[in-house]
């Protein structure tokens, strides 16, 4: 066989391979965008229903010790976004977002005192996710004027919510979940060919603090 035909040989054999692989991804993004339909359908007959139903919510508390009033879920709803992925148009993300207010009256205010760094770390954390409207007072000595702690004042109110982000390569769909369990953040992944009701069931016992093994 002649330099040439090498070449040619080599030429044929990558783009068949090329072509496989560029199979594969069709198959693969086609697989996830299915699984996104579905879990977004989902998750729009489930914010109508917990719209009315209005579960009560996990227990809250900025530093462990110090609890929120009895709290519910609120106001739900789901929004998606699209994006171009090699000339097609897919899902980039979708969401389902919730407010967390007192099952009785309006949103009151609270105050929360730390002296020790971890504690500082768990709280500011805490308020950031939602956010949570809060002030920061730093405590000093009357006559040293040394820090002696620090003081937020917030209000009982926050945010959770659901986003799911498709990696259309991986046929998986990663579920992040914000405050879900109370002050917490919860990353998992599931492959899309296992995205159906049960598992979506799991994902709505989660979110209304039912026994679940979703994550």
């Amino acid at each position: 066989m002649s330099f040439l035909n090498q070449l040619k040989s080599r030429a044929h054999s990558l783009q068949s391979q090329q072509g496989r692989q560029q199979l594969d991804l069709e198959e693969t993004t086609a697989q996830t965008e299915v699984a996104c339909r579905f879990a977004l359908g989902y998750l729009e007959d489930l914010a109508r229903h917990l719209n009315v139903i209005e579960p009560a919510a996990p227990k809250f508390s900025l530093d462990g010790r110090t609890p929120w009033p009895a709290m519910k879920l609120t106001e739900f709803r789901v929004d998606a976004r699209k994006k171009m992925l090699r000339s097609r148009e897919v899902f980039e993300y979708f969401a389902m977002g919730w407010r967390i207010v007192p099952q009785i009256g309006q949103p009151v205010s609270g105050t929360v005192r730390v002296n020790f760094p971890p504690d500082l770390q768990r709280v500011q954390s805490r308020l950031a996710m939602g956010p949570v409207r809060h002030e920061r007072k730093d405590l000093r000595h009357p006559e040293k004027n040394t820090l002696q702690a620090i003081e937020f004042e917030y209000i009982t109110e926050t945010r959770g919510n659901v986003q799911v982000t498709p990696d259309h390569d991986q046929c998986a769909l990663a579920f992040r979940l914000l405050n879900a369990t109370g002050f917490e953040i919860l990353n998992t992944t599931w492959s899309a060919t296992a995205i159906r009701t049960e598992v979506m069931d799991d994902l709505a016992r989660l979110i209304v603090s039912e026994p679940n093994r979703f994550v």
